[in-house]
């Protein structure tokens, strides 16, 4: 199999180090056999290898001896430029091909148009990210931190270093032509004042902003944000839903993509799914969908009746009856936050 380009310079290192051990063992058994000790073999294998230029550890006088020292002073010093030239080529090179990763990175940045930037790549910003490549929209990251800079660029997304709260960085990712920005950072104040720079700087950008704290909403909506979305909120709620609805949320199929996306359709509409158990002093018990649906006053609409004897009635008619032990899933209207 061909070496790669960028592969070449680490092999060719691996290699020279390679051989360097190698002459550095075979050469130390062989003064070692010649009947010198283990520390004074070393020794005269590294200070001849590297060529210090020192005397002899041990005057050498058979033959063979002064042949056996003048190849290790060709093969160690090969060796060591071998390894020293490997070394420095591959600086160069991972120099080299740094600069020209992000000129060329700039460079797609600079074309982009009607793209969401996401600030912070963090849990939140690497489920963003996937769903953007997922969708086809195109995107760039901003993060300050190096690691998690490599792995976006090991991802093969479009990244910056640096602080999203500086508008240097903003306008070098593109926020006067973006579309959206979405700055999900897990701290509050630089979200608002990432918020307030990108809508001074683009006035038409939608941007949706993380808040950790309820208190944050507000003023993140102040700073000039279109949307505020506060997870641990959300996710509160959604286990309270489970808890307090369990089967109305199984007829969603479970957590799956469309589930998701259709509870957020829901609440886009102002809407919501609810669990009503019909106990034996329940006002609905043995009464038909229809009255129930009458008392609701349009504010709800029957989806199933989950009977107790096991079972499901699906978009149950009119003409149905709640029985005790029965439990109603409803669609009703719920105020906007």
């Amino acid at each position: 199999m061909p070496i790669s380009a960028k592969s070449r310079p680490r092999d060719n290192l691996r290699y020279a180090a390679l051989f360097v051990g190698s002459v550095m063992v075979v050469f130390t058994l062989g003064y070692r056999l010649a009947g010198w000790s283990w520390s004074d073999s070393f020794y005269m294998v590294v200070i001849t290898a590297f060529s210090v230029g020192f005397g002899e550890v041990v005057p050498i006088a058979e033959p063979w001896l002064r042949l056996w020292t003048i190849a290790l002073i060709m093969l160690g010093c090969t060796g060591i430029i071998f390894i020293t030239g490997t070394l420095v080529q591959w600086l160069t090179e991972a120099q080299i091909q740094l600069a020209l990763g992000g000129k060329r990175m700039e460079h797609e940045i600079d074309k982009l148009k009607n793209h969401a930037i996401i600030c912070g790549f963090g849990r939140i910003g690497r489920m963003i990210a996937t769903q953007l490549q997922t969708g086809g929209i195109p995107f760039v990251i901003i993060d300050q931190a190096p690691d998690r800079v490599a792995e976006v660029r090991e991802a093969g997304f479009l990244t910056l270093q640096g602080e999203a709260t500086d508008e240097g960085v903003l306008r070098a990712a593109g926020i006067a032509r973006a579309r959206v920005l979405a700055t999900v950072l897990p701290n509050d104040a630089a979200n608002v004042f990432i918020t307030l720079s990108a809508r001074n700087m683009n006035p038409t950008v939608q941007i949706i902003a993380r808040g950790e704290v309820p208190s944050t909403e507000r003023k993140l909506l102040q700073a000039g944000a279109n949307r505020v979305v506060l997870p641990a909120h959300i996710g509160a709620d959604r286990i309270a839903h489970l808890i307090l609805h369990p089967n109305a949320r199984e007829l969603l199929g479970g957590k799956t993509q469309s589930s998701i996306d259709f509870e957020h359709h829901l609440t886009e509409l102002g809407l919501d799914m609810e669990e009503i158990e019909i106990g034996p002093d329940s006002p609905w018990v043995h009464k038909r969908i229809s009255e129930v649906e009458a008392d609701g006053a349009g504010r709800l609409m029957s989806v199933a009746i989950l009977r107790k004897e096991g079972g499901t009635d699906l978009n149950p008619g009119p003409t149905a009856m709640l029985m005790p032990g029965d439990a109603l899933v409803v669609m009703k209207r719920v105020a906007r936050r």
